[in-house]
């Protein structure tokens, strides 16, 4: 007599089987399919400032999301420009580029309230979160910045890619 050795990988093929069934096929209809077009390489970019916005209470980019860019001068806030997401939750342009990429400090508000409000989604009057700031510095303009940001109408949190 031989002794099995198991193991959770030998079970993950029987596992996704069943789960499939008991789905009643399902899961293999409705599979994501792949993208589209390959992600957008970075390699050869100049140093920039861009950034993503991710509605994690809804499951999809932050696609309308209107958001300000304004740069500190000391303590007073000077607005660079207005924008609006496209339809991946990111601007179609780098939002500082070249010349415009500076040290300083600097900061993005999200209109969380018009964003939710266009979706139709159904939040307390007044929603927790309104306008959120992101706070940030850039230290060094010769390397790309990209703020990928999450939110809810309850929260949100963001870091710093490249």
């Amino acid at each position: 007599m031989t002794s099995a050795t198991l193991t959770r990988r030998a079970f993950l093929p029987p596992g996704l089987a069943l789960g499939s069934l008991a789905a009643g096929g399902a899961v293999a209809q409705n599979a994501p399919t792949a993208l589209a077009t390959a992600p957008v390489s970075q390699v050869d970019l100049s140093p920039r400032l861009t950034m993503h916005a991710i509605d994690t209470h809804n499951g999809s980019p932050g696609a309308g999301m209107k958001v300000q860019l304004s740069r500190y001068d000391g303590d007073d806030l000077h607005l660079l420009r207005r924008f609006e997401t496209n339809k991946g939750g990111r601007t179609d342009e780098p939002l500082l580029l070249d010349a415009t990429y500076q040290p300083g400090r600097y900061e993005l508000l999200l209109q969380l309230d018009d964003y939710f409000a266009a979706r139709g989604t159904t939040l307390p009057k007044p929603n927790f979160l309104s306008q959120v700031p992101v706070r940030f510095r850039i230290t060094n303009p010769t390397e790309r910045i990209h703020l990928a940001i999450l939110f809810t109408p309850w929260g949100y949190s963001y870091y710093r890619g490249s």
